[in-house]
């Protein structure tokens, strides 16, 4: 692995600003999650996930720590593995981390769990302990597809956790499973006592929304607070929602994608009434990711723009937003040729991604 800064590898103008994505390590084994330790600038730290089951200390600088010690064992199959990685609001205090990944069962099922552990870092070394499992999807399935999953706190310190159907299709539209729902849990695992369907008859408590097939962003609003969701759709019909408790967003039974391989339509069609309509959807495909709303004055004319990786489409996105509109959508970085996992805004202001790869990379844009 490289510990030193690498070069600028492009440079992309967009609407009179020039960026360019600028490699601060590679080789890591399809980084999927970032998280920002607290620190200087000068010397920040973050923690990498790696889908195979590692979780990393990296420096601004380059420089990759050791695998942190005490990491769970993950199931890595197919899109499965390791995901993401989230501090405690309180992290300075209690020093808890937050990880989202696929467990794995005797007799070959699995489902997306949330766990906590306590991080002692010291540098690059990291140490994990009083491990702690907090929300176990249900049902468990043998699945090698649609984990979701991000991990996202509110301002409240509740935690929200996008898990995907599984390829379980028709559990998205049921309340007596987690399959294709996102959930909202306390820090300790507890469902809230103001969660939409607690209470409700056959209905898990955990379950703030329903209808999706595999959301892999999440990011809020920076004025409104709203949570705005990406989700992946089958052959086309990639999703940008805006989500509200205790809706419905239609998977399996409305959808702008396709059956792969045949095009045969999925489902009812495009709308059905008592079903959210996405904000915006993406056909051919994308593959969204991570996503991430600027609140820094890095980037003149972007602050308060939503940028969202795309795998498939191997491009970062910026769309313009009105309220709950989109009002432009610009394509950058597409001679950089990456599948981008992950976006986030690091503490000093820039964007940082991971690119999804068995040589991933951590990189900064800059301008």
């Amino acid at each position: 692995m490289a510990a030193a800064l690498w070069a600028t590898l492009a440079a992309t103008t967009a609407h009179g600003q020039a960026v360019k994505p600028v490699t601060l390590t590679r080789g890591l084994a399809h980084p999927w999650g970032l998280a920002f330790l607290p620190g200087s600038d000068n010397d920040m730290r973050m923690l990498v996930t790696e889908r195979p089951g590692r979780l990393r200390v990296v420096h601004a600088r380059g420089a990759i720590g050791p695998p942190v010690s005490g990491v769970p064992e993950v199931d890595a199959v197919g899109e499965g593995g390791l995901l993401d990685v989230a501090l405690d609001p309180r992290f300075s205090e209690n020093g808890w981390i937050y990880l989202s990944y696929v467990e794995p069962v005797a007799g070959g099922t699995n489902s997306t769990v949330v766990a906590r552990a306590r991080l002692d870092v010291d540098g690059l070394q990291g140490r994990l302990s009083e491990l702690q499992v907090l929300f176990r999807q249900r049902p468990k399935v043998a699945s090698s597809v649609h984990f979701g999953s991000r991990l996202l706190f509110a301002r409240d310190g509740r935690l929200f956790v996008s898990l995907g159907e599984g390829g379980q299709r028709d559990d998205a539209q049921t309340l007596g499973n987690h399959h294709g729902k996102l959930v909202r849990i306390e820090p300790d695992g507890r469902a809230p006592a103001d969660n939409p369907f607690v209470g409700r008859a056959g209905a898990l408590p955990e379950i703030w929304s329903y209808g999706h097939r595999n959301v892999q962003g999440l990011a809020f609003h920076p004025q409104t607070g709203e949570l705005w969701a990406d989700e992946h759709g089958p052959q086309g019909g990639d999703e940008l929602n805006v989500i509200e408790p205790g809706h419905n967003y239609g998977w399996p039974v409305i959808t702008y994608g396709t059956e792969y391989g045949s095009g045969r339509k999925i489902g009812e069609g495009h709308a059905r009434p008592g079903m959210d309509q996405p904000i915006v959807h993406w056909t051919p495909a994308i593959a969204p990711s991570g996503m991430s709303f600027l609140t820094s004055d890095r980037y003149p004319g972007w602050k308060g723009d939503l940028f969202i990786g795309a795998l498939r489409g191997r491009t970062l996105l910026r769309l313009q937003i009105d309220g709950r509109r989109v009002v432009r959508q610009e394509r950058l970085l597409q001679d950089f040729d990456e599948r981008i996992r992950d976006v986030r805004q690091g503490p000093d202001g820039w964007l940082y991604l991971l690119t999804d790869s068995a040589d991933g990379r951590i990189v900064r844009l800059e301008r």
